[in-house]
């Protein structure tokens, strides 16, 4: 049986989660997380559904260096690597979904105080965004 897979767009303050159906076939929103709860939910969230695979962006600079935010990220995923081992976490490289989400999100006619009031909303379009770019990437490969 497949697992899901589920992307995380790992910030300071929130995490933008997203995941695909079991067949993989489509990535989704799931919700904003407070990143201090990101590995409760994690381990909630593992419980109850089979998960093949976690992808986090992996923010860098347009130069291609890392961006200082791995100095937060990469704790995490060293927490995630002993709390999690049998589970695999891939780093995908997400230096466009931002940007690429608050163009969605205005496409989308979502109006200005829905955007003022949900700012977890472009976190979890980031998220749907990095998943579907990796599972593009991934596709590619397969070819």
């Amino acid at each position: 049986m497949m697992g899901r897979i589920i992307a995380i767009d790992y910030g300071r303050k929130r995490c933008g989660i997203a995941a695909t159906d079991i067949l993989q076939l489509v990535p989704g929103g799931l919700c904003t997380v407070p990143a201090h709860q990101l590995e409760a939910w994690l381990t909630d969230y593992f419980a109850r559904e089979e998960v093949e695979c976690v992808v986090i962006g992996h923010p860098r600079q347009t130069n291609g260096e890392e961006s200082e935010s791995m100095t937060y990220i990469r704790p995490f995923i060293n927490r995630f690597k002993k709390r999690f081992p049998q589970i695999p976490i891939e780093l995908y490289d997400e230096r466009f979904t931002s940007s690429m989400a608050q163009k969605t999100i205005l496409e989308s006619g979502i109006g200005k105080q829905q955007r003022r009031d949900n700012k977890g909303l472009v976190d979890e379009i980031s998220a749907v965004i990095i998943l579907q770019s990796y599972m593009d990437a991934r596709d590619m490969n397969r070819r």
